[in-house]
């Protein structure tokens, strides 16, 4: 067992107990199943606290900077002041266990004891050295896979799952969290991902044999589980929570009936619990829906009112058992919204007709870790809009008011405010640009193809840029150091002159070009020295969109966005890259790639507007990169990259809305290129996502060339390659995990590059890192890309002589 220091656990010294924050709730009665009129639930919050104190403790302690105890400190003061917050704000049904140092779903890892062999764990309680290794690597090792959290631009670290891998209780975290909280004199509600879902969002181990069927572990982790909840009814927990977010999507009768079985298994020690299935980010499919009804030992069901669009409908054919709770999801946990209170009352109350006096519990839709934090740190947004917007912090008040309204409490003054808000925003000439929705009108008229193939348009430009096989380049960003943060932050205060600001970032494009030749990359690019971030420099310059100073989201790790809002239609006043871009090409004679954020990821990594269809708003961010596209391409950009990281993140969970979706997400990227010569390169990338499933869109993408990420998920993006698809255009499956401070060596790099040649034409394939270089330092970056652009000319040396 590791020592104090590197548990996740932490110290817990037992004190006298203060008084009771929470005393308006008996948790007697609501054991037996007796809950007040009077209910409300927040599935999750965000835990990197209103000014990322937990982004800069973690990163603090991996820099060796601190130790384990100060940032153990720092998490324990963060679930402190969340417990308490939710409990002054009457919070019925508050969770525990949803912080985390990383990820829940490596918690879960942690829980279970599913640490993969390589990273050398023992046994014993799992501390600080394992956990961060699993998510970061090590000086050895590579991090496990990471991908995204259902449709969210949340990523989480995927479970390595064999036959052969002994599971054990390994983390006591549920059990201390809880603990914590109930000395503070508040009861909290044990937040656990669920054995199914845990289980279908992992993958199979390396070199497992195919017939190996993931499920088949259920066996192996309920008595986890089983340890797990006597330990918490023996500590005194009345309710748990299993989130079961596979529940929404898809399932054929074999998963449901796993599903059955692992909950049959545990309804003994259910026995003295109230345990909640919760579900979120879309309706439960009614095949679904009548087997979480009819589960015994389950005593409420919670479900998503916001994405959920059919749940009512269910709930209205199908009806709702008596025997259970409904913890309804009526507050969106997605976005940042104000609720329209009055009628989101209204739905409540007939979902109360349906379900029964006393049943129903208002709830947020999904955790509200996908949304920033509290609006009251906002400065930097007016009123006006301010006043259309609820955080996380405001979403709790919203909860709380409407359980109150529905218990006959309403609060007149808070639901008037809120009736005025809803109208200012829906009147509002901010909002509406007759213009932009003439134009976004008149595209549906075409499908914006380039006429000319891909294949001839790479002949084309391979004679006017003359790279050489397996040319190399990255993704586009290199590290944002303390000084040209720095250097950002004086200029927006005001502190240094517009020319002082363009002389700083010009010489840091200078640094970047300088490197770039030097390790003899063949197409550059400028650094993005000048953006904080690829979604909010462009929303900063398109009109629409607002911007906030402390909106921060949790994306991964301690890696945190500040997502943009839309609140009107979109067009670009004036061009945003061109002079940076125009800057960097008069430094070399090499091609200069210009780094465009493409429609469909501005959109999915904002927070959108929810007053018109999606894809409205992204055809109007479309014509926006159009217009930017075009006039980089006129000041003598030959190479034009149009970023869609986020094209596979947007796609819904259920097969039958994909299609649709695809559509429009591809034709808004069409849209931005479709008038560009056949001698302009349009390049796009794509990053942590499964992409085998989507190869036919990406393919109708048309893109010329498209970078992906590959490597931290074991290159199963080439088993797409393996099976049969041909893919004409240019493309460069990552050779390096960008994520972790690990440098690979040149042989390994050769390595991937060879088993991509494997399935890859050499005419087609370009080298690059898996995804910008902003997070990584500068001696990483030029070890790494050392050993990448070695790697690429040792094999072009070697298919040379062979051929």
């Amino acid at each position: 067992m590791l020592g104090l220091k590197s548990s996740l656990l932490g110290t817990f010294s037992p004190r006298r107990r203060p008084p009771n924050l929470h005393p308006q709730i008996d948790f007697n009665f609501l054991l037996i199943g007796r809950i007040r009129a009077m209910a409300s639930h927040i599935v999750g919050y965000p835990r990197i606290g209103t000014k990322r104190e937990l982004k800069f403790a973690l990163e603090a302690f991996w820099d060796g900077k601190s130790s384990a105890e100060e940032l153990q400190n720092v998490a324990k003061d963060l679930r402190i002041s969340i417990w308490k917050q939710m409990a002054d704000a009457g919070t019925s049904f508050i969770p525990s266990n949803t912080f985390s140092y990383y990820d829940q779903m490596l918690d879960t890892t942690a829980m279970l004891g599913a640490v993969p062999p390589q990273y050398g764990w023992t046994g014993g309680e799992i501390g600080f050295d394992t956990y961060f290794s699993m998510a970061r690597g090590n000086s050895t090792l590579p991090a496990m896979e990471m991908t995204k959290w259902f449709d969210t631009n949340y990523h989480y670290i995927v479970p390595e799952l064999g036959p052969d891998l002994k599971f054990s209780y390994s983390s006591h975290k549920a059990v201390t969290e809880y603990k914590e909280a109930k000395e503070l004199g508040v009861e909290t509600v044990p937040v656990l991902i669920g054995p199914v879902s845990y289980l279908l969002l992992s993958k199979s181990a390396k070199d497992v044999d195919k017939s190996f069927s993931i499920l088949s572990l259920l066996e192996k982790i309920i008595p986890i589980y089983k340890e797990v909840l006597d330990e918490l009814k023996t500590s005194g927990v009345t309710w748990v929570q299993f989130d079961e977010p596979v529940l929404v999507m898809d399932l054929d009768s074999h998963t449901l009936n796993a599903f059955l079985d692992a909950y049959a298994q545990l309804e003994e020690s259910f026995s003295g619990l109230n345990v909640l299935v919760q579900t979120y980010f879309a309706d439960v499919p009614p095949e679904t829906y009548k087997v979480v009804t009819t589960l015994n030992g389950v005593s409420a069901i919670g479900l998503d009112l916001v994405r959920g669009e059919k749940t009512i409908e269910l709930l209205q054919s199908l009806g709702f058992p008596s025997n259970k709770y409904l913890f309804a999801g009526i507050v969106d946990g997605r976005n940042i919204w104000a609720t329209d209170l009055s009628a989101s009352l209204k739905t409540l109350k007939s979902l109360e007709e349906i379900v029964g006096k006393g049943k129903l519990i208002v709830s947020t839709s999904c955790s509200l870790l996908h949304t920033a934090v509290d609006l009251v740190n906002e400065t930097k947004l007016d009123d006006e809009i301010k006043s259309w917007l609820a955080f996380a912090a405001q979403k709790i008040v919203e909860v709380n008011a409407l359980s109150k309204a529905l218990a006959g409490e309403k609060d007149e003054a808070l639901f008037s405010l809120n009736i005025a808000a809803q109208a200012s925003r829906k009147a509002s000439p901010r909002v509406n640009d007759e213009s932009v929705r003439k134009m976004t009108s008149a595209l549906k008229n075409s499908n914006h193809r380039r006429t000319t193939p891909v294949t001839s348009r790479l002949d084309m430009q391979q004679k006017r840029m003359n790279l050489p096989m397996l040319p190399t380049t990255t993704i586009g960003s290199f590290p944002q150091t303390i000084d040209l943060r720095r250097i950002r932050h004086e200029y927006k205060a005001n502190k240094i002159s517009e020319d002082e600001y363009i002389k700083a970032i010009t010489e840091e494009i200078n640094k970047v070009i300088k490197l770039q030749e030097e390790l003899d990359i063949n197409v550059l690019v400028h650094g993005e020295a000048e953006r904080n971030d690829m979604v909010e420099y462009f929303g900063e310059q398109l009109k629409g969109f607002a911007l906030t100073v402390n909106g921060w989201v949790q994306s991964y790790g301690s890696r945190c966005v500040k997502p943009p809002i839309i609140y009107g239609d979109v067009s670009r006043p004036k061009p945003m890259t061109v002079f940076w871009s125009t800057t960097a090409q008069s430094m070399t004679t090499r091609p200069i790639k210009g780094m465009l954020t493409g429609p469909v990821t501005i959109l999915n990594w904002s927070f959108v507007r929810n007053d018109q269809p999606r894809f409205e708003t992204c055809y109007q961010i479309a014509l926006a990169i159009k217009n930017e596209v075009e006039d980089l391409e006129a000041a003598g950009i030959q190479v034009i990259q149009i970023d869609e990281a986020a094209l596979r993140e947007g796609l819904p969970l259920r097969k039958s809305e994909q299609t649709f979706y695809l559509e429009w997400a591809v034709h808004s990227f069409r849209i931005t290129n479709c008038g560009v010569k056949d001698t302009t390169q349009i390049h796009t990338h794509m990053c942590y996502s499964n992409f085998n499933d989507i190869i036919s869109s990406i393919i109708d993408m048309d893109a010329d060339v498209i970078t992906i990420e590959n490597s931290r998920s074991d290159q199963k993006l080439l088993s797409v390659f393996r099976e049969g698809v041909k893919y004409g255009a240019g493309i460069g499956p990552g050779v390096y995990d960008i994520h972790s401070p690990r440098i690979p060596s040149t042989d390994e790099i050769a390595d991937r590059i060879t088993k991509m040649l494997g399935v890859l034409d050499v005419n087609v394939l370009w080298v690059n890192p898996d995804c910008g270089l902003k997070t990584r330092k500068y001696a990483e970056v030029q070890c790494a890309l050392t050993n990448m652009v070695a790697a690429a000319k040792l094999l072009r040396a070697q298919l040379s002589s062979a051929g």
